[in-house]
């Protein structure tokens, strides 16, 4: 913990979910943390309840918005003086048909899953670059395999992970390494609010492991990435899916017939 604890994390969609997660493990393990998020009170008080005043900052922007982005850059640099991880974790879903889908409706998602992340990691190289340090971009098994409902989603997740590769051939020469962590079903409260019994019964059936993840499982395979753990990973994407993404169809028959 020696060795970190002067580093510095700046946690993008800090206020619930895995960027919560992440952020209380990066503390956990001696990090510095920035929490940011466009829900201000949201994020306030994720900062509180992890009570270290000292150790953490509460950002309130829009990454989709470059004024935004960069006073929140500023914020870190003149409250901790360094960077050393950036975590692009914010993001939103809508799930419509693709016939449902306005022109409004892409445009968002784009602009907050994949503008933001082009937006934070301009803003965050030059302090980035003065000791080298990591970015682990938030994509999704949605960027890897279609799904209904998904148009925007899925489409911007995707590209998120060539964005990743980009990133990660142009920063290297800085020192900075950039990855992507692909998340599976997660039980986030935006899973439990849009994922029906019927909808996690059929995720469970097309799981090797048979369960949704965790919130900080997600978190330990990003402060890994972050870490001097992983100090030749750079360039790729890190499914943590229970095998979802690996599986093909006929899990739940093949099982059934295994058993008898």
């Amino acid at each position: 913990m020696s060795e970190t604890r002067d580093r510095t994390a700046l946690v993008t969609g800090a206020a619930r979910g895995i960027g919560r997660a992440a952020a209380a493990l990066f503390l956990a393990e001696g990090w510095r943390v920035a929490l940011l998020d466009i829900d201000g009170p949201g994020v306030e008080a994720a900062t509180a309840r992890l009570d270290q005043p000292e150790r953490t900052l509460a950002v309130t922007a829009d990454v989709s918005d470059p004024a935004a982005v960069a006073a929140a850059m500023r914020q870190v640099a003149d409250r901790f003086g360094r960077l050393d991880a950036l975590v692009n974790n914010a993001g939103i879903a809508i799930f419509k048909p693709l016939t449902e889908t306005t022109f409004e409706d892409w445009s968002r998602v784009l602009a907050v899953n994949l503008s933001g992340p082009f937006l934070c990691t301009q803003a965050a190289i030059p302090l980035l670059a003065e000791r080298g340090g990591a970015i682990v971009n938030i994509t999704s098994i949605s960027g890897l395999r279609a799904s209904t409902l998904r148009t925007a989603y899925g489409t911007s997740k995707a590209a998120l992970a060539q964005l990743t590769k980009q990133q990660a051939v142009e920063l290297g020469q800085f020192g900075i390494r950039v990855n992507a962590v692909a998340p599976g079903p997660v039980d986030t409260a935006m899973a439990k609010a849009v994922h029906s019994p019927e909808i996690r019964a059929d995720y469970h059936d097309a799981m090797p492991l048979g369960r949704y993840g965790l919130e900080a499982e997600l978190a330990e395979a990003i402060v890994f990435l972050c870490s001097d753990r992983a100090a030749f990973v750079t360039g790729q994407q890190l499914a943590v899916d229970g095998g979802f993404e690996a599986t093909g169809i006929g899990l739940k028959t093949l099982r059934r017939e295994r058993r008898d």
